[in-house]
């Protein structure tokens, strides 16, 4: 019989010892060549890639909210997005579209992707993803409508399970005047076009 391993208690156990005894479970001996840093390197993955739960998204918009007379639609696409799903913490990504109507207040270009990133950065589900975006424009500059759309592509289902590699997920979160049928179909039909700038 193979001698236990005593496992440190998660209150005394540093991110890097819990790494390096998941790679003990997982049948690796962590002291080998290619995995001796493996536990610091995945740990400092690890913190950038859920660094949004240190961040206020609603503050990042305020840092750029600039008042203005225009009220027609304006629409930030194809945002590059990757997240970790919570379920398997296995990535996810694809591209975020955010609109909305301004009523007196814009938001600076920078800040919309950037708050995309404050979310995505986080454990998620990408309807929950989609909704928190969605919300936090609603709720920061209280525009006439938002609109978020997102398209994604899900390593657990591409790597494991169903192992479907083509398949994406869409998700859409439309709050106030985009739940109108007009406004929601203008708001798709622009962030489908294609013109021959590839804009």
């Amino acid at each position: 019989m193979k001698d236990l391993i005593e496992i440190p208690t998660l209150t005394s156990a540093s991110f890097e010892e819990l790494a390096r005894e998941m790679l003990v479970r997982l049948g690796e001996q962590p002291s080998r060549e290619g995995l001796i840093s493996t536990p610091e390197r995945y740990t400092k993955a690890l913190k950038y890639l859920t660094k949004g739960y240190n961040e206020d998204p609603e503050e990042i918009l305020k840092g750029a909210l600039f008042t203005v007379d225009y009220d027609e639609m304006v629409i930030v696409k194809d945002i590059e997005m990757f997240s970790l799903c919570e379920h398997h913490v296995l990535p996810f990504f694809g591209k975020v579209h955010v609109a909305y109507i301004p009523k007196g207040r814009v938001i600076g270009l920078s800040k919309t992707a950037r708050l995309v990133e404050v979310f995505a950065r986080r454990l998620q589900v990408q309807e929950r993803l989609t909704v928190q975006i969605a919300e936090t424009i609603q709720n920061t500059i209280q525009p006439l409508g938002v609109g978020v759309v997102i398209e994604a592509r899900h390593l657990c289902m591409m790597m494991r399970g169903v192992e479907k590699q083509h398949s994406a997920t869409v998700t859409s979160s439309m709050l106030g005047a985009f739940r109108a049928q007009q406004t929601r179909q203008e708001f798709l039909s622009l962030i489908n076009h294609e013109n021959s700038n590839g804009i």
